[in-house]
């Protein structure tokens, strides 16, 4: 029955609904505030953070940086969270304060002009690692030598201080991850996505290293395999820099 014929009959309608033409497409920060929020929550969904650990950053542009906010779980933040800074620091936009690593993030952007978006968690078993003072720098992975490469264990420096970016400078030019010990991880790369997949990559491999040593017999390749393995991950343009 038409809906003509139902009201000349006297039936009940639904009421008229009026549907919007077009939805307003997002802007450029409207995407960095959702990817932001998307992978805190994955970050916290696979156990690299806990309560209202971590921070996540990305690059705006040569001027300005969206940080998570300090003191909210990963896994329970919205876009309109996101605070936005200076290449300073100072905060430009937001309702929070940013993340109190900041400093750390802002570090690695300027030392890194290629880097575009930063990560720091605490998974267990690459924060067991920083906190037993040992690195993951044991080429026992193919696949790791490609995509990431050594990662190597910063000293012991006071969250929230310039000493922890002055601990992680010597490593930042050469390294894409880095242990923080007694503390945690950081990654970097040139977008959000690939920044969290390599604190992926390093907590997997944390756990194939863990697995190796109980096993009692970790045997790493030899310096002819490895040379082969940096050929090739010279032809992957994404996972060097």
């Amino acid at each position: 029955m038409s809906y003509i014929k139902k009201i000349l009959e006297g039936a009940a309608v639904l009421p008229f609904v009026k549907i919007p033409f077009a939805v307003r497409p997002l802007s450029p920060e409207d995407n960095i505030r959702r990817d932001l929020a998307d992978f805190g929550r994955m970050l916290h969904s696979q156990g690299f953070v806990a309560a209202t650990d971590g921070n996540l950053s990305v690059r705006m542009d040569s001027n300005r940086v969206m940080v998570t906010p300090t003191g909210v779980s990963k896994g329970m933040m919205e876009p309109e969270d996101m605070v936005v800074v200076d290449m300073e620091g100072c905060k430009v936009s937001g309702c929070s304060n940013p993340s109190s690593e900041i400093a750390m993030h802002l570090t690695i952007y300027n030392m890194r002009p290629d880097v575009g978006a930063v990560v720091h968690a605490h998974p267990c078993t690459a924060t067991a690692f920083a906190s037993a003072g040992l690195a993951l720098d044991q080429p026992l992975c193919s696949e790791i030598v490609i995509t990431l490469g050594a990662v190597p264990l910063a000293p012991y420096a006071t969250t929230g201080t310039h000493g922890l970016s002055e601990s992680l400078a010597p490593y930042i030019p050469s390294h894409n991850a880095i242990l923080m010990a007694n503390h945690g991880v950081v990654t970097y790369g040139r977008d959000i996505r690939q920044a969290y997949l390599r604190m992926e990559a390093v907590e997997h491999y944390a756990k194939i290293v863990l697995a190796a040593r109980q096993l009692g017999c970790a045997r790493s390749l030899n310096d002819s395999q490895l040379e082969e393995l940096f050929k090739a991950r010279s032809r992957y343009n994404g996972n060097s820099h």
